[in-house]
């Protein structure tokens, strides 16, 4: 199916960086966000934290042996 909407410029801008910085096409943003909730402010935030920890990752900055197992240990039954 296929439909035609008219938004305000800045919305159409919003919508086309977040495709931009997500793969995806505009179609499939506001799709996504029509078919789970997800506004775009939330898509966003997202797409900032996951490229906030791609660039952690490609500095080297993961967590340690030590932090994942106190992570594991503080939610097992004692």
């Amino acid at each position: 199916m296929s439909l035609t909407i008219d938004i305000p410029e800045a919305l159409r801008d919003r919508v086309q960086a977040i495709a931009a910085r997500s793969n995806l096409t505009p179609s499939q943003v506001v799709a996504d966000a029509l078919e789970h909730g997800l506004s775009l402010e939330w898509q966003e935030h997202f797409i900032a934290q996951v490229e906030a920890g791609l660039k952690d990752a490609d500095n080297g900055d993961f967590a340690s042996d030590a932090d994942l197992s106190a992570l594991v240990n503080k939610y097992r039954p004692m």
